[in-house]
Parts: structure tokens; sequence; C-alpha cells
């Protein structure tokens, strides 16, 4: 792109921020560098998550043991209270959601839970891809094995085509022609950033008789679901990308009013009935909704800074959210297109907008040095094996502007072959 070009394209950028209705939540947060690319990782701490914290930590000085009824929100609802006001960004009703635990722990819990529930004439094989975040199968797999059920006949695999990305139709196939009792599948892949169309899968495992569950981890806050209306069985999530509720944060689950009868297969204190817990009886008492499958107390200080982040969720609205990420990831496709793609690099995430979600996969041979290059210009990302470098322009704080400037700095480094100076990846945690 030659100098006239890349000022247009500033330019267009520019006036793309000035119109965009969501431009002032950016000072909501306290962004921690100058283009932070991987909230869909890590989202970074707001002034109403501080705030929410911060409130949490004073009632627990004033009010002690008497925060678990004097807070304001008193703390003895608090997953319940947290998990309604969260409902609405995921299409469900009260009672349907209730924040607990972590992602993986409510895998364990509802897959485990749901195999359970399961008919005598359900399979008890559970369909997952083979491009999943590896917990899932993890917790998949314990929780057959815990039923002495081997993970290698009863955890199916839809393969992917092209290695980055699943296709409904062959999801669809493998329920058919497999015997599958639970279909569990993300509503986003992890590494390309893939929406998969989860009207279609949760209709074809319900043709069948199966169970329709799924991992919103990368797309709950910055893609809008209906599941209830869409008949989804039970979900999970995480809160600590694009929720910024902070690392580690408590995570969420939903189950479908339908199955508030389905028996935790992790029961816990916690998951009593709020009306009869404190009688202590040692016969479980479920509470009569989703918050059935929390398990130990909510842990408050975990819990608090989900309470104010999704204030600023709630005030820019989850649809206007969706339409500037959409947006986003759109310019920073077609920038990539006309400046990167003869330096190799490729755009591993699907173009229809239909099936993108937040983030957008660059691949290119060299990915983690280019990462590690990236960094060292104030532009966070992070690499994913074997080529890819994720960027997520998050739209509560990214402008357009800071897309192009992510290119345009990608572009030198590429040029100038600085990222050559940069060692190879040699393995351990990126």
């Amino acid at each position: 792109m030659d100098d006239s070009d890349a000022a247009g394209s500033l330019e267009r950028a520019r006036e793309r921020d000035a119109a965009d209705p969501l431009a002032d939540f950016r000072e909501r947060f306290d962004v921690p560098d100058e283009y932070y690319m991987d909230g869909n990782s890590l989202g970074p701490i707001s002034t109403d998550a501080a705030d929410s914290l911060e409130n949490a930590v004073d009632e627990w000085r004033d009010l002690g043991i008497r925060g678990w009824t004097d807070a304001d929100p008193d703390w003895f609802h608090y997953g319940e209270r947290i998990g309604d006001k969260l409902a609405p960004l995921v299409g469900a009703r009260e009672g349907e959601v209730v924040v607990a635990d972590s992602t993986t722990v409510n895998i364990h819990k509802l897959v485990g839970s749901f195999l359970d529930a399961r008919d005598d004439d359900q399979p008890p094989g559970v369909l997952a891809n083979d491009l999943d975040f590896p917990t899932d199968h993890y917790a998949i797999a314990a929780q057959l094995r815990q039923r002495d059920l081997s993970p290698e006949e009863h955890l199916h695999r839809v393969e992917s085509a092209d290695g980055r990305t699943v296709d409904a139709g062959a999801v669809a196939d493998a329920i058919a022609e497999r015997d599958v009792g639970i279909v569990f599948m993300p509503s986003v892949l992890y590494r390309s950033g893939q929406l998969l169309d989860v009207e279609r899968i949760t209709e074809a495992a319900h043709e069948h008789g199966a169970y329709a569950g799924f991992d919103l981890a990368h797309s709950v806050g910055v893609v809008p679901h209906d599941l209830h209306d869409r008949g989804v069985d039970f979900a999970v999530w995480c809160s600590y990308k694009y929720l910024n509720a902070g690392p580690g944060a408590i995570a969420g689950l939903y189950v479908h009013e339908d199955h508030h009868d389905v028996d935790p297969a992790l029961a816990g204190w916690w998951g009593n009935d709020k009306a009869t817990m404190f009688d202590m009886e040692l016969a479980f008492d479920p509470a009569p909704d989703a918050g059935r499958h929390q398990v130990g107390t909510v842990p408050v200080l975990s819990a608090a800074p989900l309470d104010g982040a999704l204030d600023v969720v709630h005030d820019a609205g989850i649809d206007r959210i969706r339409e500037k990420s959409v947006q986003l990831t759109e310019s920073l496709i077609d920038l990539v297109d006309d400046r990167l793609a003869t330096h190799g690099v490729d755009v591993g995430t699907p173009r229809d907008p239909d099936r993108r979600g937040g983030h957008v996969a660059l691949e290119h041979d060299e990915a983690y040095r280019l990462s590690e290059a990236l960094r060292d210009h104030g532009v966070v990302t992070d690499f994913r094996q074997p080529n890819v470098v994720r960027v997520a322009p998050v739209p509560l704080y990214t402008s357009f502007e800071d897309v192009h400037d992510v290119v345009t700095i990608l572009e030198d480094i590429l040029e100038s072959g600085e990222y050559e100076e940069y060692d190879r990846q040699t393995g351990g945690v990126t």
C-alpha cells in the first residue's frame, strides 16, 4: 500500500471512530498497553469492576460475617443474582443461569449430570470436535471414566476438513452416524475464531434424542445468544475474557428450565434450596433451578468484579457490541488482505460475519516471532500453535484507528525483517 492509500485508510478509520456510539466506553477501562488486542484471553479492568470489588472488600471489613445477610447486595444470593443479571446476554430466563466455580469444573458438573439424566434408550456417547480447547476433552473423558465408560469408545470427535473450522453439517452427520447422547461443542473455536451454528447443531442433536451443550467461553460478552428459545440444554463459560471480570474470575453455567429437575452429578451444600439449607439435613435438597449446580460457597471476591463489569456490557448493549465487533474484525481482515498478504499472512478466520466470533486468526510461518516483536511495539496479542497470531479488537475499548495502527506496525515488522532478531519458540507456556 502506498503512502496515499495508507493515509486514506487512516482517515476512514478516524471518521468511523468519530461516529462510533461506543467510543466513550474506553474511558471506563484501564487498558494496560497502547494496543491491547488480547481481550479474548483476559479483558482489562474497568472502573466499574474495580468499584464493585472494592465495595465487597469494604463490606467484608465493615460487616464481617454479617455481609452474608446485610451487604448490599447480600452475599448469600450472589451467585443467583449475578446469574440473573448475566442471563440476558445469553438469552436465558430467570433462574436458568448461575455464576459458580470455573469453566472446567462446570463442564465436569453438567456433562456428568446429563450423562446420568439420559433415558435408557439414549446412548452414552459424547460428541466433541478435534479443534476444541483441550480442557473440554479432559473433563468429558474423566466423566466417562467415572461411569466405567471408555473414552476411546464413547468420546467421539468431529474432524475438521481444513484444520481451521468445523462444519455444522459434519456435526449433524456425526450425530446421525454415531451413538451420541450428548453433543458438546464450543460456540467459537479458540484458535480460528469460527462462530459455530448453535441453532443448527442443537436441532440436529434433538432430532436424534441427544442433549445439546455448549462452551461459550469465546463468545459470551461479544456475541449475543438465544439459548432458551433455541432449546439449548446446557452451557458453560468463563467471565474473564470479553466480560472483563478479572483473572480467574468466577465462571457461569446455564441449564434450560426444562431440566431443572436434573440431579447434580456433583452435589454440594451451596446447591441446596436456599430456603432449607440451614436446616442442615444430611439429605440434599436441591435448589429448584440452575442454582442446584453450585457446589461450594460462592467466592465473593472472585464474583464481585463481574457484578460491576456487567454494568458496562449492559450499558453498551450486547447488540451494539456485536455490531461494532463485526465491523472491527472486518476492517482488520480487509487491511490484512491489502497490506500483509504479500508478506505471507493469511486470515484463518471465516470471512462471513455470521461465522466469525470476536477475534481474528492471522496465520504466518513465523507467527511466534511476530507476536514477540509486536509486544515490543506495544501491541499485545497472543500466539497459538502452530502458526496463529490471535488479534482481538474488543469493541468496548478498541478503536478503528487502533486496528489500522496494529496492521501498520505488523507491516513494518515484516518488511524490515525485525522479527528475525527474536528466538524461535522452544516450548513452554505462551
